[in-house]
């Protein structure tokens, strides 16, 4: 992981930069650009002062594919080649890390993806008091224009998806998947997806549509668990006008609306049996027709449908019929969660961190390793998206030490739930076991600093860094006495 760079270093750097007749951008890893150099400023075209382009180079060429750019950089990748447009021109850019820091340095070259030679000596030192005062820096730039920096090889795959999505493969199970898809997504056959909830179901059903033929038609989201079954048949296939009370004028359907393109339909396994029925129909020979219409419609639809239930024992309990789930399973794909894939949570920590620092507008210290080791021991029932959600909060809060508590209070709980699971016993409220902890914690801290004074409360509330009447409080809660400073509580109150 880079090294975060002091603000004050940023002049010299500068500095340097100038000295190179490469053209030269720095930016950090919220895409902010902090300097470019006059080589870049004329290859770019920029007339009076870099900054009042920054803006238009942040949104323009770092905004879409920063993303990808910072995860081939974390997941090892030396440099990473980017295609951009500015100014109605193609721009090709080389990324590094400038290292010991966690700037990004951007070499331009003109437009179609092709590389500059970079001469053995980038000729960026010439005065001998910036050596003095820079000499740690200096080397680090030389090394990554010189293409000699060093950086361990990585075969991590990321594949951004648009509308902010992106598939991550760090880990054999989703490297298997990603080869499953590239393999299916040709051929116009349906998929069904499994997963537990938060696992990614929908970002498999955007690549698949990706890599299809014709990638460029509709892609249409269907949530079957948001409406109820008359809505949702509605919802799928449309309806005429005067079909229904409030039907004052016809409406495509999704499927009509996904022509020559991919629905998805999430939740598949929640819906009714009768659209169920209806649905297995225009599987079998895309054929359907529109609430209150006789006439049929034809259409040409890649199926994709997504469960977090055991379809099996839906089967079984008559809630899903075994002829639709043989339609839709002409090719499986199951997704492991995340604990099933620990090597990927870091990448994800990070990919995650570095978009909501840029969202939210905020410089955030990267996390210590006490709290990337909690996120790895962490199991993650909610998955990617609790991940996700927990980094969200992490940038909004700024406060590390309340976000390991955090973390450390939902290992603790989630250890706790289990266990009660195992038992029979009905599992507590997140609340409760946190409230448990807290006093048990409590309860043992009073205990042990009432035996190092011999039960002078004055000097034990000292050495708890509590007030005398904060101490008398808590004895009183957990019931202390002289006869129980073996630290179990007693009902007397004491005085």
């Amino acid at each position: 992981m880079p090294l975060r760079s002091g603000e004050q270093s940023l002049p010299l750097v500068a500095a340097l930069l100038d000295e190179s007749e490469h053209p030269l951008l720095l930016a950090d890893r919220s895409g902010r650009v902090l300097y470019a150099n006059s080589s870049a400023c004329k290859r770019l075209g920029l007339l009076g002062p870099w900054s009042k382009a920054a803006p238009a180079l942040e949104h323009e060429m770092l905004g879409p594919q920063l993303d990808r750019v910072l995860l081939g950089l974390e997941s090892g990748d030396s440099g990473v080649g980017l295609d951009l447009q500015y100014g109605g021109s193609g721009v090709h850019a080389h990324v590094r890390w400038l290292p010991k820091s966690d700037w990004l340095l951007m070499r331009l070259s003109p437009g179609g993806g092709g590389e500059e030679a970079v001469p053995e000596t980038p000729g960026l030192l010439r005065r001998d008091e910036m050596l003095a005062a820079a000499a740690e820096q200096t080397t680090t730039i030389d090394a990554v224009l010189s293409g000699k920096a060093s950086s361990e090889t990585s075969d991590t795959v990321c594949e951004p998806l648009g509308d902010g999505m992106f598939f991550l493969a760090s880990s054999p199970q989703m490297k298997k998947i990603r080869k499953q898809v590239i393999r299916v997504a040709p051929v116009n056959v349906p998929v069904l997806i499994s997963g537990e909830s938060g696992t990614g179901k929908e970002v498999i059903a955007r690549m698949i549509h990706q890599h299809r033929t014709n990638r460029n038609g509709p892609f249409i989201k269907v949530n079957c668990a948001a409406l109820p079954t008359e809505l949702l048949e509605s919802e799928l296939f449309g309806y005429e006008q005067g079909a229904f009370t409030g039907a004052v004028r016809a409406k495509p359907g999704k499927f009509e609306l996904a022509n020559h393109g991919t629905i998805f339909l999430d939740e598949i396994a929640e819906i009714s049996t009768h659209l169920q029925s209806k649905l297995l129909h225009v599987l079998q020979d895309g054929q359907f027709s529109r609430l209150g219409s006789r006439h049929m419609l034809q259409v040409d639809v890649r199926v994709i449908a997504a469960t977090n239930v055991d379809v099996q024992e839906a089967i079984r309990q008559g809630r899903f019929r075994e002829d639709l789930y043989y339609r839709l399973n002409v090719v499986p794909c199951h997704l492991p969660p995340l604990r099933e894939r620990v090597a990927e949570i870091p990448l994800l920590f990070q990919l995650f961190l570095d978009r909501y620092c840029r969202e939210f507008g905020k410089q955030v210290v990267l996390p210590s390793l006490a709290l990337r080791e909690a996120a790895e021991r962490y199991s993650w029932p909610g998955n990617v998206r609790e991940l996700e959600n927990f980094v969200k909060r992490y940038v909004i809060l700024a406060d590390e030490q309340e976000s390991l508590q955090e973390m450390l209070e939902m290992e603790t709980s989630r250890g706790m739930e289990i266990q009660a699971h195992s038992n029979g016993n009905k599992p507590q409220t997140l609340k409760s076991l946190v409230r448990g902890l807290k006093d048990d914690a409590e309860m043992e801290a009073i205990a042990d600093a009432l035996k190092q004074t011999n039960w002078r409360r004055k000097d034990t509330a000292r050495i708890l860094g509590i007030s005398y009447k904060a101490l008398l409080y808590k004895m009183r809660q957990f019931g202390f006495t002289p006869a129980s400073s073996n630290g179990h509580s007693h009902q007397e109150t004491v005085i």
